[in-house]
């Protein structure tokens, strides 16, 4: 079985047409990863199916409330455990989370199944957070209206790391963040478009060579445009001390 991604949200079908799509709809076709996508307010406990409510201490806006989250993540938690699987690790999507990177997108890979919790309006009542979540991500340093893109980024993330999903290996080990460094400009037919060639060395076919410009584009770029990430590749990756050469006697080595 291929990692299964679960998603609580007020809009599964917004979720599930985008996961349906592309590279993703097609791995899950084939079976390489499952997904699947739940109603929240399938779980409240009123006629109006409402799943928010004033925020204790005033304030603007309102307060998704514990009750319709918990109990339809503990079913999918059962869901998910009756096919065989382990609990799925719990990911609520929150501005107060850890910001994503390739780094713990690599980690969450390696879960059998995730389980990405989507809030809405001013957030959600911390005492759900507090009972079932195993970390928060946030996608970035902003707010969105609501947490369902931020779990499709995540997901995408993901599941495109998994066996299967992409056609080898090298699909991402080349690109960016995946090594630490941004990855090499890229290049297409035709040769020559607007004026601008295709650097020679990617024509040449010689393979050390064209790997020596992609690693020093790579470099460069990423010193240029994130001197954040250079810099932590640098400490990561220290230059290996020279070999000190064998002094010679009377024109011979020792």
């Amino acid at each position: 079985m291929g990692l299964r991604i679960d998603i609580a949200t007020l809009f599964p079908e917004m979720c599930r047409a985008v996961l349906e799509e592309s590279i993703i709809g097609r791995a899950a076709r084939r079976g390489h990863i499952e997904f699947a996508c739940h109603q929240i307010r399938d779980y409240t406990l009123n006629k109006q199916r409402q799943v928010d409510d004033y925020p204790y201490g005033g304030g603007p806006g309102m307060v998704m409330q514990a009750q319709p989250i918990y109990d339809c993540c503990v079913d999918i938690i059962r869901q998910v455990q009756d096919t065989g699987r382990p609990r799925p690790h719990v990911i609520f999507l929150t501005a107060g989370g850890a910001t994503l990177n390739e780094e713990t997108c690599k980690r969450l890979a390696g879960y059998d199944s995730l389980l990405l919790v989507c809030g809405h309006y001013e957030g959600v009542d911390q005492r759900v957070i507090d009972a079932l979540a195993d970390e928060e991500i946030s996608i970035g340093d902003y707010v969105l209206t609501g947490g369902e893109l931020g779990a499709l980024v995540v997901a995408d993330s993901v599941f495109r790391l998994c066996p299967g999903v992409l056609a080898s290996p090298e699909g991402y080990q080349e690109e960016s963040y995946y090594s630490g460094l941004l990855e090499y400009p890229q290049y297409s037919r035709p040769e020559v478009w607007h004026g601008c060639r295709v650097p020679e060395v990617l024509l040449s076919g010689h393979h050390a060579n064209i790997a020596a410009w992609r690693r020093q584009q790579s470099l460069q770029r990423t010193r240029e445009r994130r001197p954040d990430l250079y810099q932590a590749y640098l400490d990561s990756h220290p230059p290996e001390p020279e070999k000190k050469k064998a002094k010679k006697v009377n024109g011979e080595s020792p």
